[in-house]
């Protein structure tokens, strides 16, 4: 049995509808970083920001590339 044409219009109008909805949610995002770089991320970068004793998460190695600062950051301080 065929379908007439108001039904299949209406059926392509609902799925297009629904692809655009979801189309734009997707693009959309988050509209802020949750984590932003200049924000301390613990308590302890907190006190330590606060005591001067700030300890860098990354150093650059000889060819440029960022690299974690676990020396300095393991390593036993001096209080």
């Amino acid at each position: 049995m065929p379908r007439n044409r108001t039904t299949n219009s209406l059926r392509d109008a609902c799925f297009l509808g629904i692809f655009v909805a979801v189309a734009g949610a997707g693009l959309s995002g988050c509209q802020k970083v949750l984590f932003p770089r200049d924000e301390p991320r613990t308590q302890y970068e907190t006190y330590d920001n606060m005591r001067q004793k700030y300890q860098p998460l990354e150093v650059t190695d000889v060819f440029g590339t960022p690299q974690p600062a676990l020396r300095a950051r393991l390593s036993p301080g001096v209080d």
